[in-house]
């Protein structure tokens, strides 16, 4: 039974793929990129300076259309990065700037920039939080830090800091959060406390119940090198639904969080359900789909090598 409740059948994913019209980016005779469909029609001229690796004729990925630069000759907008349209080529928002980019999307949602002001959208574009904020961090176990009042400084080290305003915290609506007391149920984020933020039907339950009985697998792998002993209480991820299907993502997200409610891994340890919960996928870096049973056999395989180059490791893996 547990062999066909969780048999990884890929081909929804694919056909609906392959459901997509055809986009692919173009260079003109200027090195500027635009896009134009499979017959050749132009939906966006070229118009852009690209500093991502790109050749003409790329296939366009993903929900949207992301253009990494610069318009021509444009003037530069405060934190802002790149241009993002839908792939009927019309204008969506331009990408709040970090780490020498556009923003990573975390839990469904990236920032995004209007007039100085930063907002969220989730992956198709539409604006979930209108910006309105001077700062705000990405998202992280259902809350964001927000700050207005407050502005970048230069630090010692060559890099920029968030100084002064007031700051608050806000959840998936939008709404703001006040902090509550400590107790075994609540988040910290700066030093406060705030409820548990997330809520699940039946349907869902059982998708996390899928990965609860991983946990002791998961968690092993995930622990085997840190270089610190934990309790077995530390040595626990915890599962949270982040994103569930809409238009064009017929999914539910699934991340995995450590022992501080922080995520886990930097690209990992992210996953897909499909909406019948039969199809179940590893997310690598935010575009890469592996089946789950292909890549938790990896991940085994490594952390078992880890663990016999590095016999004294505090954390062993379990039997």
């Amino acid at each position: 039974m547990k062999k066909i409740l969780f048999l990884l059948s890929l081909m929804p994913f694919f056909a609906l793929s392959q459901d997509k019209e055809i986009l692919r980016y173009f260079k003109s005779k200027d090195s500027l990129v635009g896009v134009k469909k499979q017959d050749g029609k132009i939906i966006i001229p070229a118009q852009f300076k690209i500093f991502s690796y790109l050749k003409d004729g790329d296939l366009v990925k993903g929900e949207t259309i992301y253009f990494d630069g610069p318009k021509a000759n444009e003037v530069p907008e405060k934190n802002a990065w790149g241009y993002v349209y839908d792939r009927k080529g019309n204008f969506l928002y331009r990408p709040f700037f970090y780490d020498n980019g556009a923003d990573y999307f975390s839990e469904g949602m990236r920032r995004f920039v209007k007039n100085g002001k930063v907002g969220f959208t989730d992956r198709n574009g539409t604006v979930v939080i209108r910006p309105k904020y001077d700062f705000a961090s990405p998202f992280n176990y259902g809350y964001a830090a927000y700050c207005n009042g407050c502005d970048w400084e230069k630090t010692e080290e060559e890099h920029k800091a968030i100084v002064g305003g007031t700051w608050g915290v806000i959840n998936f609506k939008g709404e703001i959060v006040q902090p509550v007391a400590k107790s075994g149920n609540t988040i910290e984020i700066n030093g406060k406390h705030y409820p548990y933020p997330f809520s699940y039907n039946e349907k869902e339950k059982n998708i996390l119940r899928f990965f609860e009985k991983q946990n002791r697998n998961i968690s092993g792998i995930y622990y085997v090198n840190h270089y610190n002993k934990l309790s077995e209480d530390e040595k626990k991820l915890f599962f949270e639904i982040v994103e569930r299907p809409k238009e064009n993502f017929p999914f539910y997200q699934v991340n995995a969080y450590d022992y501080r409610k922080a995520q886990a891994g930097l690209s990992g340890y992210k996953f897909l359900v499909s909406e019948d919960g039969k199809t179940v996928l590893e997310l690598e870096y935010d575009d890469e789909r592996i089946p789950f049973e292909k890549w938790l056999k990896e991940e085994r395989k490594n952390a078992e090598k880890f663990q016999e180059e590095h016999p004294d490791n505090p954390n062993k893996l379990s039997k």
